[in-house]
């Protein structure tokens, strides 16, 4: 393990390296850029004979479990550095837009991707079980917050709208997962959950790992507020959040939304009433450096995957089907409506352009699709959920940025 860790760190070191020197991409992108040209070489050089190096990454990849990585590892250090400066008040303005979107419009999204998908792949010979398709549709609805919160640092976008966006990135994962986990269950056990059912689940999922995480971050806090030494204070909120995704997930509540919450209570009881100047120098320093380099790792693995991806046939023509119908859902479900109700939202004017191009995905939609058991249905949703998700982050991760600084200069020019 230990080897394939430090191999992992070396290429994602060079990678960074290569970006950084010669690509100038953002360095997610630019990681996972590489990584896919790498891939795509080593599939070249197998056709022309020489076998050994793609059997070497094949192989290396293969004694990696993505979605154990991702889901049981990354994601919750990942989501807590995301939430951790985030401010509570300004979020709490914006409570019921956040909710609407983050609920209602990734279940509208699962849906209208799920039966979008039905309807595309049978126009290209595909076929693929409407209760697949409307997982395929819960797999790839929520968006990522890590590709999220990277851009709208840099777009300078009007300030509601990145409290919208950043709430609704953040807390659509849990929501998303709780979807897949019950169509999963319907897939597999062949029983259709009742309405009750569904309820049930969601409000011991997502509301138990809301409440779930606030006990466990305030305790952290406690424990931060009776001590001034950096080093024990950054091993507290590493521990709390490690332990706490754990043990989240031994209750069977929502990990992702626990550590949210930890964030925010950390971040905003923490760091302000509980530690002084270089406590939070130290812990931002620490939380920040955990944020870049495991998310570059994420997106070196990103491109990597691809070599032990399966590709049926048709491949190509499903993904030209589906990516527009991803975007449409995206827009119906979350851009629309905040277009029509644009008052209610408190959104300035073109936010819907930002929220549609900013429904980036990544890590947890991958990690998703390779969690579902091996079937010839395992392989297209695979293959739809990694078309999706590299035309996401190149289409929209190198757009949503322009897009955002467009809107934010229009409403300054408007305001003046």
């Amino acid at each position: 393990m230990l080897d394939v860790i430090s191999l992992l760190l070396v290429l994602t070191a060079v990678f960074a390296y290569l970006n950084h020197r010669y690509i100038k991409l953002p360095t997610t992108i630019g990681v996972m850029v590489i990584a896919l040209l790498l891939s795509i070489t080593l599939v070249g050089l197998e056709k022309l004979g020489l076998n050994g190096l793609r059997e070497r990454e094949e192989a290396f990849l293969r004694s990696i479990d993505f979605t154990q990585v991702m889901m049981q590892g990354m994601l919750s250090l990942l989501l807590f550095a995301g939430a951790l400066h985030i401010k509570v008040n300004e979020l709490s303005a914006y409570k019921w837009q956040i909710s609407v979107l983050a609920i209602f419009g990734t279940i509208a999204s699962a849906l209208l991707v799920g039966f979008g998908t039905w309807y595309a792949l049978s126009l290209v010979g595909i076929t693929l079980p409407l209760p697949y398709c409307l997982l395929f549709g819960a797999i790839i609805s929520p968006t990522d917050p890590i590709s999220v919160l990277g851009i709208l640092k840099s777009a300078k976008v009007p300030k509601s709208l990145e409290i919208t966006i950043a709430g609704e990135s953040l807390f659509n994962d849990g929501v998303g997962i709780v979807i897949f986990t019950l169509i999963l269950e319907m897939v597999m056990m062949g029983n259709t959950p009742t309405i009750q059912d569904m309820v049930s689940l969601f409000i011991v999922e997502a509301v138990g790992g809301a409440v779930f995480g606030f006990v466990i971050g305030y305790i952290g806090y406690r424990m931060l507020k009776t001590i001034d030494n950096y080093q024990v204070e950054v091993l507290i909120t590493l521990a709390t959040v490690m332990g706490g995704y754990s043990l989240a997930n031994e209750l069977h509540i929502s990990g992702p939304i626990a550590m949210v919450v930890v964030g925010l209570v950390i971040g905003n009881l923490g760091r302000t009433l509980a530690m002084s100047a270089k406590s939070r120098h130290h812990l931002d320093i620490f939380w920040e450096l955990i944020d870049e380099i495991l998310n570059a790792i994420l997106f070196v693995l990103i491109g990597l995957e691809i070599v032990v991806t399966t590709f049926p046939e048709k491949s190509l023509s499903a993904a030209l089907m589906i990516i527009p119908v991803t975007l449409l859902a995206r827009f119906l479900s979350v851009g629309l409506p905040a277009a029509i109700w644009r008052d209610w939202f408190r959104l300035p004017p073109h936010s819907w352009a930002v929220l549609t191009c900013g429904g980036v995905r990544g890590g947890v939609s991958v990690a998703l699709a390779l969690s579902l058991p091996r079937s010839t249905e395992h392989d297209i949703i695979v293959m739809l959920t990694y078309s999706v998700v590299i035309f996401s982050i190149f289409g929209q991760g190198l757009t949503v940025g322009p897009i955002a600084k467009r809107v934010g200069q229009r409403n300054a020019a408007k305001s003046k």
